[in-house]
């Protein structure tokens, strides 16, 4: 399979031809590094991103054999507040149709975004992250440049939250209609519970997934603009474990880098 590797830092990229076979490329990492956490024979704490970018990722990674699901507790990154969980859009319908229902995972944390007590949904939420340890953690970067649903307007480098509830920009809540999660803007919450961009950032390995030609700019701002709030996926830059995977639509604005 014909594949451009580029080292920019610290920063890995993978450019592929088309978004399977950059998610299946994805996915064979985290099949790796989920057989090199299981030797131990402790518990794999995992993060999952969802939306238009992981589906690749994820049907390829659940069709993988033999893989030590037994031992993972999952979690995702975020969630709409007040969406209910039958939702099209729900993080959490998307992750039991595409992730919980095809592998048999040990157990996976759900973010309650309808609950009436949100304050007490982060509590324990961040209680039981924090008693997994994530080693690894699927992601993607929204058209902003939001990490999970940090956007520019949001995100903190510093954040002394492990999670939050933040308010969504409209160039995020567009995303979402581009996507086909909802008819219109009036349809997408305006807010969201999320896990901080420190959460993120103290996981070992991130693997990022970032396929068509709509994420093209955002890239290009993730790999070469100032390491900043205004484009929060800048600070992938300063980790230590973190690929990129993405299609040549995603990578079309790198051509004078790669």
């Amino acid at each position: 399979m014909e594949v451009t590797r580029i080292e920019i830092g610290a920063l890995k990229l993978q450019v592929y031809a088309d978004r399977k076979s950059a998610g299946e490329a994805a996915a064979r990492d985290a099949a790796d590094t989920l057989k090199e956490l299981s030797a131990d024979g402790t518990g794999i704490g995992v993060i999952f991103a969802t939306g238009d970018s992981q589906l690749e990722t994820l049907r390829a990674l659940t069709a993988i054999p033999d893989l030590p699901w037994e031992k993972v507790s999952g979690f995702h990154l975020d969630e709409y507040v007040g969406i209910n969980e039958e939702h099209f859009a729900s993080f959490r319908r998307y992750l039991r149709e595409g992730l919980t229902q095809r592998v048999p995972m040990h157990e996976f944390f759900e973010i309650n975004g309808s609950s009436s007590d949100p304050i007490r949904v982060q509590r324990e939420y961040v209680q039981q992250l924090n008693s997994a340890n994530p080693q690894l953690c699927l992601l993607g970067i929204g058209e902003n440049g939001h990490l999970a649903f940090n956007d520019p307007a949001e995100a903190d480098f510093n954040d002394p939250q492990a999670m939050k509830i933040v308010t969504l920009d409209s160039e995020c809540r567009q995303q979402q209609i581009a996507e086909g999660w909802f008819e219109k803007l009036e349809d997408v919450p305006e807010q969201a519970m999320t896990l901080t961009i420190p959460t993120i950032m103290k996981v070992r390995k991130l693997i990022v997934s970032i396929p068509g030609h709509r994420k093209a700019r955002c890239v290009r701002r993730t790999v070469l603009d100032p390491i900043s709030t205004a484009c929060p996926a800048t600070i992938l830059r300063t980790h230590p474990d973190v690929t990129l995977y993405l299609d040549e639509e995603s990578a079309a604005e790198l051509n004078d880098v790669l």
